[in-house]
């Protein structure tokens, strides 16, 4: 039967995963030989006060290294410690092979905040090429290394970086009959998760608001599927629909004003998209087949979503208008779950299976060429950075459940598991605003 029957199926009997709350840590799997070659120092500390708990140089030199488009030279290598540009022996750098160097300080004041000055140097031309100061509090040094990241990889590369971002997943812990289901939010590294919500129901597809406020999620804990938004800061949520049958998938536009969703009030799953200030719905698609999955792309312009409408699931393009949907994937016998990243519709993550074999594809809309990016056999739930450099996806491995970020070419993966158990759903926020 096909996977995408089985997904309403899980939705129906309120199937879920096995796993532990704690947190999330990263490995490389795989690297790219043509990674640009840059040493990371660590930061130096200044001023009064006490270090903070974590080095921002060394959180700075994770991140590029797991983004796959640098090749971060390892700290037990690194033989000089700079700060500064005027401590520099670019001589060293350039006998240790490295075409970038980053070198920085940590200035503490008795009060609790903490200033980080960063310095980015060309090896062969010995010039700085980027500077910055960024402050905060010692707490929140983890915040500030991101930030700095995401800095130094656009001033080499020419894109936003996308380091100082959040997910969000599901977990459950315990076993039948007596799981416990959270809804999860951590940094984009996995570090500081944090509880949203408990349930001893389960919890599935979380989505992020456009402003990263706001979660939209399905819960069953009133005996049928539900769906919420719950605000990040306060707490506080609304149940914005619990009709009859299946309520599944949500998706916010990008102007965050309204919300896609998979409803079976008319008998079998359709599109509709739900105005959030008026509450009224819109149904959009029309159709015997189950429809599900919508996700917006981020010109607010179409929907993408997933149908068996032609017999096998694949993704369909609709305006949120409604209208005739048009047929996106061609290629293979099954392809769901898309996730979209530009405005065009040209990059485009899904599901795309054979057999009993399901992997994460990248569709490019202008060649109709897709690109096989994980190498499981029972992959599921891909979701882009905001930057579409990376994306996340959830994986089988036995009885194990992992999160794996894998570049958008497939030429790099990091494992993002948890200790013990298992963790699903995954989804990537957006950007955040300082």
């Amino acid at each position: 039967m096909a996977r995408i029957v089985l997904l309403v199926a899980g939705l129906l009997l309120g199937t879920g995963v096995f796993a532990q709350s704690g947190g999330l840590t990263a490995e490389i799997i795989d690297g790219r030989a043509s990674a640009l070659p840059i040493a990371v120092v660590p930061f130096g500390f200044e001023g009064s006060g006490t270090p903070p708990e974590f080095n921002a140089g060394e959180i700075v030199r994770a991140d590029l290294a797991r983004s796959g488009q640098f090749r971060t030279l390892p700290k037990d290598s690194i033989v000089e410690f700079p700060t500064r540009q005027s401590e520099v022996k670019f001589g060293t750098w350039r006998l240790l092979k490295q075409d970038w160097l980053v070198v920085g300080r940590m200035v503490g004041a008795g009060d609790g905040s903490l200033r980080v000055e960063w310095e980015l140097l060309d090896v062969a031309s010995q010039s700085m090429k980027a500077n910055g100061t960024i402050s905060g509090q010692r707490t929140g040094i983890r915040d500030i290394a991101h930030q700095v990241a995401d800095a130094i990889y656009e001033k080499v590369l020419g894109v936003r970086g996308a380091f100082w971002t959040r997910i969000a997943y599901i977990t459950a812990t315990g076993n039948a009959p007596n799981l416990q289901y959270a809804l999860m939010v951590a940094d984009s590294d996995g570090y500081n998760p944090q509880v949203v919500v408990r349930s001893r129901e389960s919890l599935l597809s979380p989505t992020w608001s456009p402003d990263g406020r706001k979660l939209a999620y399905v819960s069953f804990e009133s005996g049928n599927s539900s769906i919420y938004v719950q605000d990040l800061a306060t707490g506080s949520r609304q149940v914005v629909s619990n009709s009859r049958g299946i309520n599944s998938a949500p998706s916010f536009s990008p102007d965050g004003n309204r919300l896609a969703l998979s409803l079976s009030r008319s008998g079998n799953p359709e599109i509709y998209v739900m105005d959030l200030g008026s509450r009224q719905l819109t149904q959009i698609t029309r159709h015997f087949a189950i429809d599900t999955e919508p996700t917006w792309a981020p010109d607010g312009q179409s929907l993408y979503f997933t149908s068996d409408r032609s017999g096998k699931p694949q993704i369909y393009q609709v305006s949120p208008a409604g209208g005739e949907p048009t047929r996106v994937t061609f290629g293979g016998q099954y392809n769901a779950s898309p996730s979209v990243v530009d405005a065009k519709g040209i990059k485009l993550a899904m599901v795309q299976g054979s057999g009993n074999v399901y992997r994460i594809a990248v569709l490019d809309r202008t060649t109709n060429q897709s690109n096989l990016v994980s190498p499981g056999s029972q992959d599921e739930a891909p979701s882009f950075a905001p930057n579409g450099s990376m994306l996340l996806y959830a994986a089988s491995e036995g009885s194990r459940g992992v999160l794996y970020a894998v570049s958008a070419d497939g030429r790099v993966r990091q494992r993002l598991g948890l200790a013990e158990g298992d963790v699903r759903e995954p989804s990537w926020g957006p950007f955040r605003q300082r």
